[in-house]
């Protein structure tokens, strides 16, 4: 018996990862890939007449099993990885590319569902139901069911490629960025530097059975050094280490492979009938089409580049002051955390003692039960993949208001929750939500998602718990913002719940619920310190919230660049070919850039979101979706932060997943389209 092929025989049918092996996979998705091509079949034999239910529910419905093996499989190869699992992922993504398009170029279930769709008048569908069919009929068209044979054998193995190539750069990333480390070995080396981060590099060293401290590359490790290590030559030769991740030649390199992904995304759309791979992806997007996204974001650099200009002054200063003539951008950390802490007297190392991250979790598990009546109890019986991990059962509590007047509360099980906050080495950098299982409803029964959070904060030590920055504070209730979209969801079809909606949407709800980070009224009830339990003084809540928009220019910079660089790469891939990837980078964030260039460095190489991620021709909806959580963030000030009101419309939002069109969502909740001028007032007031 294979396990993933079975129900699983746990609490919700979680994931059984105490009993799954790495053999099982391989078989198990075969096994699967059968199964869901069966379901297929019986589609497209069924001699009915075609219609909604025998067609496009049916479809929406079949692969589930697929689906869960699928999310377990790659969800652990990225939080969870080893030399096995990758190359398990090298055998099965091309396999369940082809199935995908074995599937999407089905003939015979294309003209059934044209059909349906041609049709659709004489269905008396609701708006959840008109939305399943567009988005199907759209998804096959999409995927080349209007091409003829020879072009839609093409474009399978076209897919086939792009599946295997992706997984190997984000691979070639975690390879590079564990390879390097810096043994340190005197102490005078690490001036500045706080004890608690001192001991983490300590740590560091015992693992590798060294003496001395290590700094790696993990951004737990990295960004404290960065920030605070005054050796100069120290912090540009783990900078220079940093910027050549997949940039040095070696066996990791990632400069042709991106050349090679750009050149099968170019060939893709033409192939469907686009100009270039952002036409085709924005086709799909509130954005619409790569005219509009530029325009956007070179309108916000117009408007944020003097604000830029004006904090590097800033960091110009005080570097002069220490003999540097000219700032390098592995400079900037340092002397930005000197200006924030001479202009609002913080510092991150003051700040974490109030910032536990138990106390954070439950702050914002606070907040969900404040805003949407969600309560979170941890399960012990549930599987885990790592002792690091955690897993809560998620309800929701309405009052029961009874005829005697007494109050009986009703528990309604919502989700389960996984949260893994500590680095690995088998685990990708960064933090993201991902899940395991969708919400859907089917038989009278509404069938609940399988949630998970990924972050990479600094583990405890054996006498301090784990302290967050702010930044990483802010970080946690990011990925929960996007946890709640899962959570919430209440949707009929799997394919239109939680996180399923337009990609520039998908940032709302995740950017949104970092805004309460800043509310002094909300910090007031859980900036504790860990030892006395003082809360965080008036002043230094005040100055957080000040300093909310520190650096606002430059970062806006930085995001903007990413974007524009994001945006040609697949919009200008004809040009890669005369030019290094190196040069093309420098070419499109030109503009953008506040430091000399570095010959030695690339971010290209290492730009996980856009060649292995689902950000390719989207990046710019991180900045897009900041329009629309500052217009959001702007109507709760404006009635309270905790306006139940608001967030009840606000939940109806989230639970709706893509069931809806974005815009007539957002108009629904806040009663009219966002303004650009939310976002600019917020940033640079």
């Amino acid at each position: 018996m294979n396990i993933l092929t079975e129900k699983f025989n746990t609490p919700y049918h979680a994931a059984p990862f105490n009993e799954i092996k790495k053999e099982d996979y391989l078989p198990a998705f075969k096994e699967l890939i059968r199964k869901s091509e069966a379901e297929i079949d019986a589609i497209v034999n069924n001699a009915e007449e075609p219609t909604f239910e025998n067609v496009i529910e049916a479809l929406a419905f079949s692969g589930e099993q697929l689906d869960v093996a699928s999310n377990i499989f790659f969800n652990l190869n990225s939080a969870e990885t080893s030399d096995e699992l990758q190359q398990i992922a090298q055998e099965v993504s091309p396999i369940l590319t082809e199935y995908s398009s074995k599937i999407s170029q089905n003939e015979a279930l294309f003209n059934k569902i044209k059909k349906v769709f041609d049709e659709k008048e004489k269905y008396n569908l609701n708006e959840e139901q008109q939305m399943l069919l567009n988005e199907t009929y759209k998804g096959f068209v999409r995927s080349g069911a209007l091409l003829n044979e020879e072009d839609k054998e093409k474009l399978k193995k076209i897919n086939m490629v792009l599946s295997v190539k992706s997984l190997q750069f984000g691979q070639n990333v975690l390879a590079s960025t564990n390879n390097y480390f810096k043994h340190i070995t005197n102490k005078e080396d690490l001036a500045g530097i706080p004890e608690a981060i001192l001991e983490q590099y300590a740590e560091e060293a015992k693992e590798r059975n060294l003496e001395g401290w290590v700094v790696t590359l993990q951004y737990p490790s990295y960004i404290p050094f960065m920030t605070y290590a005054e050796n100069r030559e120290l912090r540009k030769e783990i900078a220079l280490a940093n910027g050549k991740k997949s940039f040095d030649g070696g066996e990791f390199d990632n400069q042709n492979l991106i050349k090679e992904l750009l050149n099968l995304k170019q060939q893709k759309a033409e192939l469907l009938g686009y100009t270039n791979y952002a036409d085709y992806v924005l086709e799909e997007r509130m954005a619409k089409s790569p005219t509009k996204v530029l325009d956007f974001l070179n309108e916000l650099l117009v408007k944020a580049k003097p604000y830029a200009d004006k904090e590097i002054e800033e960091l110009k200063s005080l570097a002069k002051a220490d003999g540097i003539d000219e700032m390098q951008a592995y400079d900037h950390a340092f002397y930005a955390e000197k200006l924030r802490k001479a202009k609002y007297d913080l510092n991150d190392e003051e700040l974490k003692p109030y910032f536990p991250l138990e106390q954070v979790q439950e702050a914002v598990f606070g907040l969900s039960n404040q805003l949407f009546g969600l309560t979170f109890e941890e399960r012990n019986d549930i599987p885990k993949y790592h002792e690091d991990v955690k897993v809560y059962e998620v309800f929701e509590v309405r009052s029961g208001k009874m005829e005697d007047g007494s109050n009986n509360p009703e528990k309604i099980f919502k989700a389960l929750l996984y949260v893994d906050y500590f680095p690995r080495k088998g685990k990708r950098a960064g933090a993201w939500m991902t899940s395991y299982k969708n919400q859907y409803q089917k038989d009278g029964e509404n069938s609940r998602p399988h949630i998970s959070i990924v972050c990479n904060f600094s583990k405890p030590t054996k006498d301090t718990p784990s302290l967050l920055t702010f930044q990483e504070v802010t970080t946690l209730f990011h990925e929960f913002g996007h946890a709640l979209h899962g959570m919430l969801a209440n949707t009929q079809y799997p394919t239109l719940s939680g996180t399923s909606v337009k990609w520039d949407f998908v940032e709302l709800p995740s950017q949104f619920l970092e805004n309460f980070c800043y509310e002094p009224e909300f910090l007031k009830t859980f900036a504790k310190h860990y030892k006395t339990g003082e809360v965080l003084p008036d002043e230094k809540i005040e100055k957080i919230a000040q300093s909310k928009n520190f650096m606002e220019g430059y970062q806006t910079l930085r995001q903007i660049g990413f974007g524009l660089l994001d945006m040609n790469y697949h919009t200008q891939v004809g040009e890669l070919e005369g030019l290094s990837v190196k040069e093309f980078e420098d070419n499109y964030t030109k503009a953008t850039q506040l430091y000399p260039a570095n010959p030695e460095t690339a971010m290209s190489p290492s730009f996980s979101h856009i060649f292995q991620g689902g950000y390719s021709a989207g990046y710019y909806s991180y900045k897009w979706a900041e329009v629309l959580d500052a217009d959001a963030f702007q109507y709760f000030k404006e009635n309270g932060i905790f306006n139940p009101e608001i967030a009840a419309k606000y939940k109806v939002l989230l639970s709706s997943g893509g069931t809806k069109d974005p815009m007539e969502l957002y108009k629904n909740f806040r009663g009219s389209e966002p303004k650009v001028e939310s976002l600019l007032k917020r940033a640079f007031g």
